[in-house]
């Protein structure tokens, strides 16, 4: 009698944390699917994100790439890691351009979004629709093609193209990292990363959502030949072209702006979950220009005259900023 009704307690206590998993991974399902969450603003969040872009310092500098010859793609007997979208490697010429030094942050997306009437991102879930302090200088992600090309457009800029791109983060001589032969590591990139509790465990915004990413102005001691911070971890970028793995192929050597129509837009560098063999400037993909995800951002470019000699601070339509938020 006593050892059935050591059983019965047994399996009571059983059902009891089953029923509790399976409620935790139905929370857990619930965090990670976005596809039908939508953020609207409260009255006072609205109020709210209005002060911080009169009042946030934003990070807006572009650099200038002069015109001239770089070596795209990437070469087998060089480079062990290179795969077909990256061959052949060859010598291509870009007209002078700038490019943003630094990914597109929350702060300057927010600019756009107010301007536009559009809702609040995905992770802005704080405060009636925005994001934390913290994430002020964080990359902006969640963004599709479009809204990317979208942004550029209003800020009246472009989105890179890849040649434009790869020129930006590698330099002239075709080194497979932007500071040069050595592979990635912890200590130059945010990379490698799994799951979505983020570094910092005990930081504030680190929501099961949230992934590990960092403000867009770490890494001084990985910047490209150009001055380009991080464009290689924390999120990759989207780019102006269409993808096609076998362009380089038949691709022009001079300014070239991918195919004229494909089905996935192209996005370039690595974000916080991809491993060392991915890590490599040269490295090509594409996606399906609606994808909105968590490790996907982007920067902006825009043509120069012929005459523009020295690079330049750019900033966005009505910006005045007195405070640096926190990051």
């Amino acid at each position: 009698m006593r050892g059935a009704r050591g059983r019965s307690w047994r399996m009571a206590g059983w059902t009891v944390i089953t029923l509790g998993v399976i409620t935790a991974m139905a929370h857990v399902a619930w965090g990670l699917d976005t596809q039908d969450i939508t953020v609207e603003w409260t009255e006072a969040g609205k109020k709210l994100a209005v002060e911080r872009v009169a009042n946030w310092k934003t990070k807006e500098e572009m650099i200038l790439v002069p015109a001239g010859e770089f070596l795209m793609g990437s070469d087998k007997k060089t480079d062990r890691l290179a795969y077909r979208g990256e061959i052949p490697q060859r010598r291509v010429y870009l007209d002078a351009f700038q490019i943003d030094k630094y990914e597109v942050t929350n702060l300057q997306y927010l600019k756009f979004i107010l301007a536009t009437g559009r809702n609040p991102q995905l992770d802005w879930r704080y405060d009636g629709g925005n994001f934390q302090e913290a994430m002020a200088h964080h990359p902006i992600m969640h963004v599709t093609w479009h809204d990317a090309d979208a942004y550029c457009k209003w800020v009246g800029q472009r989105l890179p193209t890849e040649a434009e791109w790869e020129k930006a983060a590698r330099g002239e001589d075709g080194r497979m990292n932007p500071w040069g032969k050595e592979s990635a590591g912890l200590s130059r990139a945010n990379f490698g990363r799994t799951g979505l509790s983020g570094p910092v465990r005990d930081r504030p915004e680190r929501s099961l959502m949230y992934p590990p990413i960092i403000a867009v102005d770490k890494y001084d001691n990985s910047v490209s030949p150009y001055g380009l911070h991080q464009t290689m971890g924390n999120v990759a970028e989207w780019v102006s072209d269409w993808y096609d793995q076998d362009y380089y192929k038949t691709a022009p050597d001079r300014n070239p702006r991918g195919p004229e129509t494909g089905t996935q837009k192209a996005f370039r560098g690595g974000g916080w979950m991809d491993s060392t063999t991915t890590m490599r400037v040269a490295m090509r993909n594409g996606t399906d220009p609606n994808t909105r995800i968590n490790w996907l951002g982007f920067r902006c470019a825009k043509s120069v005259s012929g005459d523009q000699s020295s690079s330049s601070v750019s900033h966005m339509p009505g910006e005045s900023s007195t405070f640096e938020a926190k990051h």
